[in-house]
């Protein structure tokens, strides 16, 4: 890239609105990745123009309930409307969780939101994968809304099982998002994961954006698909006119 075209792309990059504090350890890579993305694509004095609200985890944590679902909407799209006033021209919700009430808060805003289970479908789709397990948090793991949408693509997935995903939401909420790092986890999910690909599926799905802090996505016999990578690069393209 001449230096009259990066200077171009440097002037013309997109803000982007990011809602995290759901975990802060997801926010932090998040940060950090989109950094990246863009200082690789463009130059290293480059920082990635964003606007980030970190919201109060505790009012957020763990919800089970339609009510707490319902309170959750609110203070995201409460979120999102407020990114949008500053200036943000697209918005990302750092946590898979979070956007089982993506759609009502798209609904609520004018600019586009950016979805980590189509963008991760979309990528698996362009990859040829058919069949794939899903390992995340429980209600990632287990409840319809992740689960349809990611079918949705053009793929099968393999039933969950009850017990791993108690264990693996245990690993999340008591460890990785307080960025606890442990052997004793990372030979639990290497187990897992080992079990997992005995399945007759093509790939799987890191359904949690702290899972990276525990697996390798590199160095497994199956791809693995990070939806906390795949998301990010899609907001780079994003800072940068890549996509609509």
């Amino acid at each position: 890239m001449t230096a009259e075209n990066m200077k171009g792309r440097t002037r013309y990059m997109r803000k982007l609105g990011l809602i995290g504090g759901v975990s802060w350890a997801s926010t932090e890579l998040y940060y950090r990745y989109l950094n990246q993305g863009v200082q690789s694509r463009i130059n290293s004095s480059c920082s990635a123009p964003i606007i980030m609200e970190s919201l109060n985890y505790c009012e957020l944590s763990r919800l089970t309930s339609d009510a707490q679902w319902d309170h959750a909407r609110d203070v995201l799209i409460a979120s999102a409307q407020r990114l949008e006033a500053a200036g943000a021209t697209a918005l990302m919700i750092a946590a898979n969780s979070m956007h089982k009430v993506a759609a009502d808060v798209a609904a609520a805003i004018s600019i586009p939101l950016i979805h980590i289970v189509d963008e991760t479908g979309a990528k698996m789709r362009a990859d040829g994968i058919k069949s794939a397990a899903v390992i995340g948090t429980r209600n990632v793991m287990t409840e319809a809304w992740f689960r349809q949408r990611l079918v949705s693509h053009g793929m099968t997935l393999a039933p969950y099982d009850e017990k791993r995903a108690e264990a693996i939401d245990a690993i999340i909420y008591d460890e990785l998002m307080q960025m606890k790092v442990t052997e004793d986890s990372r030979r639990t999910m290497k187990t897992f994961i080992t079990d997992i690909a005995k399945q007759d599926i093509d790939a799987i799905v890191l359904g949690c954006t702290e899972l990276v802090m525990l697996v390798d996505a590199k160095a497994n016999i199956l791809p693995i698909y990070d939806t906390a990578r795949i998301h990010v690069d899609a907001g780079v393209k994003w800072i940068l006119g890549e996509t609509d």
